[in-house]
């Protein structure tokens, strides 16, 4: 029987300590609801991470992994970066010869994943949340980071779209904390437009909806952000709401990935899973990308 290839957990960089954890603690469920699996997490992009991609290569290959199901927990792409995801899985690769990876999709707006947001929503809002009256009267602003690249950011409002539908808020706005537009001021300024549309007798009020896996500096720049506009309006109720976090639907959905990646099954919107021949290929700046292992796998577990 073929050993099944090890699960890595590839979060974009950052240098928080709670985002550190929070990422083992998904692990950790990883771990348990996987007990023939390797699992390990780790963070690329940024330098000096509590958590770097490249120690939790390493670790799974101390533990014997030859091959890596690998998984952006990422809501949507990341737009170019000095230091991109395939780049860092080749550099860790190359310490280790023979080990092979195949790298999934971002995880992105998985229906598991919009559960998820639609609670962090209703925690926010604590009593009275859930009603439809409550909710006619409810404004969103789904904030992502931010990307150079138009297409990183489009995802963001596939998300905000998928989010608003059958769910009777007002409206989901989006906005980015970085390189893009519009910034948190502004989408706050098109959310209360639409708060003016509140049932009568019932103000409206809105919701900043964080769209991050992991906390890190720049959703503590979101909440210094909402708290600034919200001071400068102080006739507007506004709630922040929690990063999605290592939630169950979150372990769910990346299982449901990692599963489909070993069995070779197309992936929503799709991104192409399974697994191809090892072989070495060239990226456009000449960086070798390298693939994955063996096909053989499904059939033989």
């Amino acid at each position: 029987m073929t050993t099944p290839p090890a699960l890595l957990i590839a979060g974009h960089g950052t240098r928080d300590e709670g985002g550190a954890e929070a990422l083992r603690t998904l692990v950790r469920m990883l771990g348990e609801r996987l007990p023939d699996v390797p699992v390990a997490g780790g963070f690329f992009g940024t330098p000096a991470s509590p958590l770097p991609l490249d120690d939790a290569v390493d670790g799974l290959a101390a533990r014997g992994a030859t091959r890596l199901a690998v998984i952006p927990l990422l809501p949507a792409p990341t737009g170019p970066l000095p230091d991109a995801l395939p780049s860092a899985l080749e550099r860790a690769a190359q310490r280790h010869p023979g080990l092979g990876y195949a790298c999934d999709a971002e995880l992105g707006p998985h229906p598991k994943v919009l559960d998820v947001l639609e609670r962090r929503l209703d925690e926010a809002l604590a009593a009275g949340a859930r009603t439809p009256e409550d909710r006619a009267r409810t404004t969103v602003l789904l904030v992502g980071r931010g990307a150079t690249d138009p297409y990183a950011n489009a995802e963001v409002a596939r998300a905000a779209r998928l989010l608003w539908e059958g769910r009777g808020f007002a409206g989901v706005e989006t906005a980015f904390v970085s390189q893009a537009a519009p910034d948190v001021p502004a989408g706050l300024d098109r959310c209360l437009a639409l708060t003016a549309a509140a049932p009568a007798g019932r103000p409206g009020r809105i919701v900043v909806l964080p769209y991050f896996f992991l906390p890190d500096s720049l959703l503590e720049r979101l909440h210094l952000q909402a708290e600034g506009w919200a001071a400068a309006h102080p006739g507007t109720e506004v709630f922040g709401a929690a990063a999605i976090g290592p939630a169950a639907e979150v372990a769910d959905a990346v299982m449901e990935r990692y599963r489909a990646m070993v069995a070779g099954d197309p992936l929503p919107g799709g991104a192409a899973g399974g697994w191809r021949a090892a072989e070495d290929a060239r990226g456009t700046d000449g960086t070798a990308l390298r693939t994955a292992a063996v096909a053989a796998d499904a059939g033989e577990r």
